[in-house]
């Protein structure tokens, strides 16, 4: 094995893609982007040679049988040229028919199945990969602030080669070695993590586990021979994909005839710059085989992507025993930033290098047994010298130092006061030790029935217990003058965190407090301060108690199920009221329940934070299964009836076109019970755009004892919007949505033709309030302008039926806060 770096003798840069083939035979490889190269054979070979365009052909010689490094200079060959005149002539327009760039490109796609990894029956190889992250482009001034003035030590130079300024503060490294094995009849694929290793943060902060995943969503594998490349949780169209010669242009800029075979460099270019697409260079046999032999790509800073300053993809191939050109390695560079000048930023490096492939060899079956992706139980306690054997790749001391650094970091009391505040501000918690206060945004809310509202509460912490947990909080509303409160305990039976994946727990609560009916909320609680504000009459509430014991249960493969026994007991306020159809008013009403509940998430990724999961949305459905019983009679429930709902959740990427999240739901109630205890349908009162709730719909305006739905959300990315140059400039993007829902009552539960039911409500002028869905579904679309300011949506949104109704609007404007790259 012989390992070095290529430079020009007179500027002493690196020189990337440098042909390196052991003297006389066909083994050879390429620099990658920093001029760096490792080449490999089996058999003694004696001299190395290095070709370059523009530079001359330059050969050494090696120990045979040695692994050794050997750094080469190039000198630039000197050409004496006859005189050339370039006359500059009328522009010709790029068109794809009879372009030698175009037709090689189509060989190329051509021959993407025969050149692919998967196009042999079994491959078996070895990937080390490596994740580091850092604050980019620090200043001399920011790093010699009073506030940094301990943490010196924590700064490096930052390389001239990569994105950025002089000194970086890095932050975050993971890595990880693994044995992968792919099958193609059947197809099958294995992940054996062998040895992995992060920056471990304190999880009273930080979720170690769910940053880890977010930044291999990020980060994924890169993979050019696909259509469609996932980075920054975009999909790129590949310069390679079937449909690639529509979105970019191509041109041969270079043919590297002094190798075997011939290199034939084809660059390229969006047709706009504002889609999702790169640009760079490809390198491609001349052989009649096709193969990318190396790739380069980068973004055009025009691109409709946020915050990501620059970006770089590095590829390298290496030819293999069967005449095949495999990857090597991949080195994936970006540089985020609020502006796009030179101030700090934030840089994320990922490399991955492939070895010891080993194609069309006999795997046994036992190999692809069980889940796809295993980590070995001891993956996580190598030590340096396990690591320092077996990385397939050079790791630099300053790197190595970042484990050691961030452990003293958090050791420091300034640092742990700084991510107390920090913790605060973003989560809305307080840690307190074995206790946490908050979340923050709930002490202070109001609405039209408790007036002003204030609350205080928290929960216990793993510093308290790992195996009991408790939350709490008190509320008054000054206007009602009624005290809520919540009470819960929790025993955790795995000896984890609650709050940690895979959940398995036991928790009894009892909960007094108000809701909105037909408010759901996803991520938020339903005392969030921006929530006070409401459109139209929003004078219904309920008082509720809620007694509960639920038992959960999930499985590392993301199924999981959630048992549950609940006692419910209700009483109207404000302007609800229930009254039965001998014109009694009905104080309060009770039900008991037993359900089960059904989750199934296949590669689900999530974030935990301190109140909810944020999942990392990608293109896997989520499948959800609810059944409910409620029991007459038992501990004072007053009625019978069975209640199940379904729904699955999936997220379609559509290439260019963007991608659209679609949920498909329904529900089926069996049995006679008042409205209350119907489907009270997802409604939005507020001004803020909820995606799951139908945001021109008033609260208990509807209610069904059977329903279907489908919602759409459509993001187009900026598509079109990136063809008329002032929103092109903006970076806006256009989304549109449609919601549609089909329901209705059945006799039995439709208080108009049924005796023994509460009547619906009415206003208080006496117009009808409540309402069954007829024949046809209730509709409403959107359609939106996002990444205003990168972070604002605003929708323009339509209800196209039941117009008629008392106090609904055909149109309205929503805003929705939504933060993506």
């Amino acid at each position: 094995m012989v390992s070095g770096t290529v430079r020009d003798a007179s500027t002493k840069e690196t020189l990337p893609y440098v042909s390196v083939f052991f003297k006389d035979t066909k083994i050879g490889t390429q620099t990658d982007l920093n001029g760096n190269y490792t080449l490999s054979s089996n058999q003694p070979q004696s001299a190395l040679s290095f070709n370059y365009v523009g530079y001359n052909i330059l050969t050494k010689n090696i120990t045979p049988s040695i692994s050794q490094t050997l750094n080469v200079v190039l000198a630039p060959s000197a050409n004496s040229l006859d005189e050339v005149m370039v006359v500059g002539g009328k522009k010709v327009r790029y068109r794809n028919k009879d372009n030698p760039a175009v037709e090689l490109i189509r060989q190329v796609i051509a021959h993407k199945d025969e050149n692919r990894i998967k196009s042999y029956q079994t491959v078996a190889y070895q990937q080390y990969e490596k994740m580091l992250f850092s604050v980019s482009n620090v200043s001399e001034k920011f790093k010699n602030k009073k506030m940094f003035r301990n943490y010196q030590f924590l700064f490096q130079e930052q390389d001239s080669t990569l994105i950025g300024g002089k000194n970086l503060l890095p932050v975050y490294i993971q890595e990880s070695l693994s044995d992968q094995y792919l099958s193609k009849d059947p197809l099958k694929s294995k992940t054996v993590v062998k040895a992995q290793k992060q920056v471990e943060f304190d999880n009273r902060y930080i979720d170690n586990k769910g940053m880890k995943t977010y930044f291999d969503r990020m980060y994924q594998d890169i993979d050019i021979y696909q259509n469609n490349i996932s980075v920054m949780s975009n999909d790129f169209l590949s310069p390679i994909a079937n449909g690639a010669p529509n979105f970019y242009k191509f041109f041969i800029t270079d043919t590297l005839k002094n190798q075997k075979p011939q290199i034939i460099e084809l660059s390229f270019t969006p047709r706009n710059t504002g889609d999702m697409l790169f640009e760079g260079k490809i390198y491609v046999t001349n052989d009649g085989q096709y193969a990318v032999t190396g790739a380069t790509l980068g973004v055009n800073k025009n691109i409709n992507l946020n915050f990501v300053r620059a970006m770089k993809i590095d590829l390298n191939f290496e030819p293999n025993a069967l005449g095949k050109y495999n990857l090597s390695k991949s080195n994936l560079l970006s540089d985020f930033g609020l502006g796009k000048g030179k101030g700090i930023g934030f840089t994320g490096e990922r490399t991955v290098t492939y070895k010891n492939y080993q194609f069309d060899t006999k795997l046994p079956d036992t190999v692809f047994q069980g889940k796809s992706k295993v980590v070995l139980a001891d993956a996580a306690k190598k030590n340096d010298s396990y690591w320092q054997q077996n990385r397939l790749d050079t790791i630099s001391a300053n790197q190595l130092k970042i484990y050691k650094n961030i452990d003293t970091l958090q050791n420091l009391p300034s640092f742990k006061r700084t991510m107390k505040i920090v913790t605060l501000l973003f989560a809305g918690y307080q840690n307190l030790g074995p206790y946490e206060i908050g979340p923050v945004n709930t002490f202070y809310s109001f609405n039209n029935v408790e007036g002003l509202r204030l609350r205080l509460g928290g929960r216990t912490t793993p510093e308290l217990s790992k195996r009991y947990y408790f939350e709490n909080y008190a509320a008054y509303g000054f206007k009602d003058e009624k005290w809520k409160f919540f009470l819960s305990a929790t025993y955790s039976i795995n000896n984890k965190s609650i709050y940690e994946f895979p959940q398995n727990y036991i928790r009894a609560s009892f909960q007094r407090d108000t809701k909105i009916p037909g408010q759901e909320l996803q991520f938020v609680q339903e005392d969030n301060f921006l929530l006070s504000f409401k459109r139209g009459v929003n004078d219904m509430l309920l008082y509720n108690d809620f007694y509960r014991v639920d038992y959960v249960k999930e499985y590392e493969n993301h199924f999981s199920y959630t048992l549950g026994l609940k006692k419910w007991s209700q009483t109207p306020a404000g302007g609800l009221y229930y009254q039965n159809d001998a014109s009694q008013f009905v104080n309060r009403l009770t039900t008991s329940e037993v359900s089960v509940q059904l989750r199934y998430a296949p590669n689900e990724k999530f974030y935990q934070g301190k109140i909810y999961r944020s999942p990392i949305a990608d293109r896997y459905p989520v499948f959800n299964l609810k059944y409910t019983a409620g029991l007459k009679g038992v501990l004072g429930g007053e009625y019978n009836y069975h209640n199940i709902m379904g729904s699955i959740d999936k997220r379609f990427y559509l290439s260019q076109l963007g991608y659209s999240d679609v949920t498909f739901e329904g529900g089926y109630i069996a049995g006679k019970v008042p409205f209350p205890l119907l489907d009270i349908h997802r409604a939005n009162q507020t001004y803020a755009y909820q995606l799951s709730s139908y945001n021109l719909m008033n609260f208990l305006e509807f209610v069904s004892d059977h329903y279907v739905s489908i919602n759409i959300d459509h993001n187009f990315n900026g598509f079109f919007f990136n063809k008329i140059p002032l929103l092109k400039k903006l970076k806006l993007r256009e989304v549109v949505s449609f919601k549609a829902l089909y329901g209705g009552l059945r006799d039995e539960n439709n208080p108009a033709l049924t005796s023994g039911l509460y009547r619906l409500p009415d206003y208080e002028d006496g117009s009808k309030r409540t309402y069954a869905l007829g024949n046809d579904p209730y509709m409403e679309g959107s359609v939106g302008v996002g990444n205003i300011f990168k972070l604002l949506r605003v929708d323009l949104v339509r209800r196209f039926n039941y117009l008629n109704h008392p106090e609904v609007s055909e149109w309205g404007i929503r805003a929705r806060v939504k933060f993506d790259f």
